[in-house]
């Protein structure tokens, strides 16, 4: 009985990764902040990280599946580019895809250097998820401003940069690109494909370096356990972009700040009692 209420712990685990993955709340700082409820505050920072990267891997399948039109078009034009004539008609692609390679080096670097330095406790996703929820408040109160742009190569580096504070658990790495993007009034529909397309390009070493790290350490995990979470987030990744895609426009951005916040002030509280 208890082994079924820990598998249940994992397939929840694994459904908030799937929704807040795609929602601009954090996964990171979710899967922080349920994981000390669910293990009663011991020390998660090996576990969770193994376990972020596998569920990862579950957001990373659901996006490719959604974007597969997108990407087989971005990955076909830019061997054209590169390896035939046809250059003229697959250029804007291949620029596309540089201009997205751009948007995800500085988020590698930080991600590297300072991968053992991140604070994991819940009084940094705390307050992570309240800047998360001031940021897209601040979306919210541009609403009536017109947004029109198309992304330039400064656009990629700047959402770039705004994306690479993202490697703080508790800050939204989509909430912080639109972010990126709106403050350069580039279209929010534009701004999440651009987010959701590097993120496949980021999540490629990420999910790699998972499974490495399950082959290499098949018993430091639960592998049933595991296995559940990763299905799981597949499913509600992929359930969740489309009502992403469809339904989320600036306007509704108030009610992810008001819930980031709340999120973010029960974390703070739990740190401190």
């Amino acid at each position: 009985m208890d082994y079924i209420i820990e598998l249940i712990k994992y397939i929840i685990l694994g459904i908030i990764q799937g929704i807040t993955e795609i929602f601009p709340v954090s996964s990171s700082g979710h899967l922080v902040l349920f994981s000390h409820l669910f293990m009663g505050g011991e020390d998660l920072n090996q576990s969770l990280t193994l376990f972020l990267m596998i569920t990862n891997i579950g957001s990373f399948l659901a996006l490719l599946i959604f974007y597969i039109k997108d990407v087989k078009e971005l990955i076909v034009d830019s061997w054209k580019f590169v390896f035939t004539k046809e250059r003229e008609k697959s250029q804007q692609n291949f620029f596309y895809v540089l201009k997205l390679i751009i948007a995800v080096v500085p988020i590698g670097i930080v991600g590297l250097l300072f991968k053992d330095l991140i604070p994991t406790n819940l009084l940094s996703v705390g307050i992570s998820l309240i800047v998360t929820s001031l940021l897209l408040l601040g979306i919210y109160l541009l609403r009536h401003r017109t947004f029109e742009n198309d992304i330039t190569y400064k656009n990629a580096l700047i959402i770039g940069l705004f994306q690479m504070f993202a490697v703080l658990p508790g800050l939204s790495r989509s909430g912080i690109t639109m972010v990126g993007g709106l403050s350069q009034r580039i279209t929010l529909s534009k701004v999440i494909k651009f987010s959701f397309l590097s993120y496949l390009i980021v999540s490629v070493p990420v999910s790699l370096l998972g499974l490495y790290d399950a082959i290499k350490n098949p018993g430091t995990i639960d592998i049933l356990g595991f296995s559940l979470a990763f299905i799981f987030s597949f499913i509600f990744s992929y359930l969740t972009v489309q009502v992403m895609s469809k339904f989320v426009k600036v306007k509704n951005l108030i009610w992810f700040s008001i819930y980031a916040f709340t999120v973010g002030i029960i974390s703070i509280i739990l740190f401190i009692i």
